[in-house]
């Protein structure tokens, strides 16, 4: 998380100081629209560039995965960089609409005129055409854009819709490229700032269109059926095998994929919980009835149905060199490691002295059962709290548990509030922050 705050805070940081290598946040001509002119400039760059880089991550590139460790995190940057472009955006429209309010209204009052301005040719002139069209295509486009963040935003508003809907911000960025191109001062585009806008806006364009044309991830998708079906009443769980064609790239215990069962409910994200074994090109999910879609699931799915997987993605793939490690499952977030289970026993253990702690509301025998099996076989101490029976996991329990703790990486999956209240005890604890990982599995 936290160079994901260093990277959202560098790129305005970066923008910025381009920006101010071309203009000035405190004009030399007085006056409230001299200034007025700069802000605006300013805060509309800041606007189309987070709403660029945004653009960008929706398309899920995996060649920034390393860097921003995990789509996980790219997808909470792009949340970010979505609020961030629509207070930006707020002010940019204030600026550019309250003037025009305050001038109606009479408490402003343009300055004269003085003289002809000066005359334009070639690109200029006819940008300087499309001036008024350029306006009023970014107002509507903004208030779009204003209307399809905040759907976004809120959890309550279905998943199928929001995907839908969703993707209309394509078309709205699309028609607020053409605003910036048309409005951005000319002199800018000869200049590091208009060099970093012409990059942003061009990568976003090509973004947006994959999204429309539903490309994205195109290159990462395969077929499969569904082969076998287990399901998890007292947990709410469905355990999901799919028998994958040929084009699966393969995985690595930990990482997620896309699935999408039915057209007008799109693609959502699982958590893959089996190794990889490309003579035996299964793969299974463990789903946990969240809401309207995975609550059905036991119900619309079936054996032989055909589904599309696409992925594999993330970077939460127990890596590092500790020589211990600490995994912590609450709940549906136990899935990555049963597949590392499985992985370690088929391979006969590996190079870490594990702890698995699993923390559960419901016991069901049978998933446990499992789970105590898969433990065993590769080799693991499983540590299995039912909070009703033994009480919450907390990070004071945790270092009376586990032995050597502060030399060990931990791996939390589950409820993100959960994972960073263990995080900030066991960090004053004295463990360092690069040893937690923690899977922030949110795609909105």
């Amino acid at each position: 998380m936290k160079r994901m705050v260093w990277v959202f805070w560098g790129f305005l940081a970066a923008l910025s100081g381009l920006w101010l290598l071309a203009d000035t946040l405190w004009p030399a001509q007085a006056g409230y629209f001299a200034f007025r002119t700069v802000w605006v400039q300013y805060s509309g760059v800041l606007v189309m560039g987070m709403m660029s880089l945004a653009m960008v991550l929706a398309v899920r590139p995996v060649w920034l995965e390393p860097q921003l460790r995990g789509l996980d995190k790219m997808y909470r940057l792009h949340k970010w960089l979505g609020v961030g472009a629509l207070v930006a955006g707020t002010v940019h429209w204030l600026w550019a609409q309250g003037t025009k309010w305050a001038v109606g209204w009479g408490w402003l009052t343009r300055p004269a005129r003085r003289g002809q301005p000066p005359e334009s040719s070639g690109i200029e002139a006819v940008l300087r055409g499309w001036r008024h069209t350029a306006e009023d295509l970014g107002e509507w486009a903004f208030y779009a854009a204003v209307v399809l963040i905040a759907l976004a935003l809120i959890k309550r508003f279905p998943y199928r819709l929001f995907v839908k809907t969703h993707h209309l911000l394509a078309v709205a960025y699309l028609v607020l490229v053409f605003h910036t191109v048309v409005l951005l001062q000319f002199d800018y585009w000869s200049q590091p700032i208009g060099w970093a806008m012409a990059l942003l806006t061009a990568a976003g364009t090509v973004s947006a269109l994959l999204v429309l044309l539903g490309r994205v991830g195109a290159g990462r998708t395969a077929g499969g059926a569904i082969e076998a079906l287990q399901h998890y009443p007292a947990l709410g769980v469905l355990e999901t095998t799919v028998r994958i064609d040929a084009g699966w790239r393969g995985h690595q215990a930990g990482q997620f994929a896309f699935v999408t069962s039915s057209r007008a409910e799109g693609a959502h994200p699982y958590t893959i919980a089996s190794a990889w074994h490309p003579e035996n090109p299964r793969v299974t999910f463990v789903t946990k009835a969240l809401g309207d879609h995975t609550a059905q699931l036991p119900q619309t799915l079936s054996v032989g149905q055909r589904v599309t997987v696409e992925g594999p993605y993330g970077c939460f793939t127990f890596g590092g060199p500790q020589a211990r490690q600490i995994w912590i499952g609450a709940g549906i977030g136990i899935t990555p490691f049963i597949a590392r289970m499985k992985q370690l026993a088929r391979e006969g253990g590996g190079p870490h002295e594990i702890d698995l702690i699993h923390s559960t509301v419901v016991e069901d025998p049978v998933a446990l059962g499992k789970m105590r099996a898969d433990a065993q076989a590769a080799g693991i101490r499983l540590h299995v709290l039912v909070d009703a029976r033994d009480g919450l996991l907390s990070g004071e329990r945790l270092r009376r548990m586990v032995a050597g703790w502060r030399d060990a990486s931990v791996w939390f999956c589950g409820p993100a509030g959960f994972g960073q209240a263990l995080r900030a005890d066991l960090l004053a604890q004295g463990l360092p922050a690069s040893a937690f990982h923690q899977e922030l599995f949110e795609m909105r």
